[in-house]
């Protein structure tokens, strides 16, 4: 994948509105008219750090992956590249769902990132104290710096296989183009954020009822 961000830079923090790691992976740039602006996963390192921040990786886990960049920094930047790719194929297949209208294309590239890290998910003992509770996971996962998205994507194929599917939804903000899961209670929420895009929105409409 290609993208043309105007503006790029760790000065643009992450935001994590959206009800699933998935859409907060979507939600690392911002989806205009013009292409993808403001980018936030600007190399390796702000990937792990989003994930870090997102829950998908342990802290642990997130300085053995930087470890093991620092002293591969080809491999770093394939997986990086794998994340945008990712993120875009997410951003397209998310946006059709909202609006009613995936296709089978749109299913058949989500699948084949997908099959990586299905085919090395294991059960695996959950660390809880006591018992012998399992859970699905991936062992030494930090020698293959790609699977820093491996949680993301199986997150997405939950969600996407869930009852929640039908409340996804596109931020109505003019050049946003973020996504959310709609939990409201009356499921009506038209923004990412009321305090960014519902002000501006907001705003907008006062400006042009004034012009008339």
């Amino acid at each position: 994948m290609t993208t043309t961000s105007l503006t790029v830079g760790a000065e643009f923090p992450f935001k994590y509105i959206a009800g699933d790691p998935a859409l907060d992976l979507v939600n690392t740039v911002d989806w205009t008219s013009r292409g993808p602006e403001n980018e936030r996963l600007t190399d390796f390192s702000r990937l792990v750090s989003w994930a870090e921040e997102a829950g998908v990786v342990s802290a642990r886990s997130a300085a053995t992956l930087r470890k093991r960049a620092a002293t591969k920094p080809g491999e770093a930047a394939a997986a990086h590249h794998y994340a945008l790719e990712t993120r875009a194929a997410l951003a397209r297949l998310f946006g059709r769902m909202a609006a009613g209208r995936a296709g089978s294309r749109d299913l058949h590239d989500f699948n084949r990132l997908l099959g990586p890290p299905l085919e090395q998910m294991r059960l695996l003992p959950a660390p809880t104290p006591g018992g012998q509770e399992l859970q699905l996971g991936w062992e030494e996962r930090e020698n293959r710096l790609e699977s820093v998205v491996w949680p993301v994507l199986w997150s997405a194929a939950r969600l996407l296989t869930s009852d929640e599917a039908t409340q996804i939804c596109v931020c109505g903000g003019e050049d946003c183009g973020w996504m959310y899961v709609d939990r409201s209670r009356n499921g009506l929420r038209r923004w990412c954020q009321m305090e960014t895009c519902g002000t501006r929105e907001k705003s907008r409409r006062r400006a042009a009822g004034g012009k008339r």
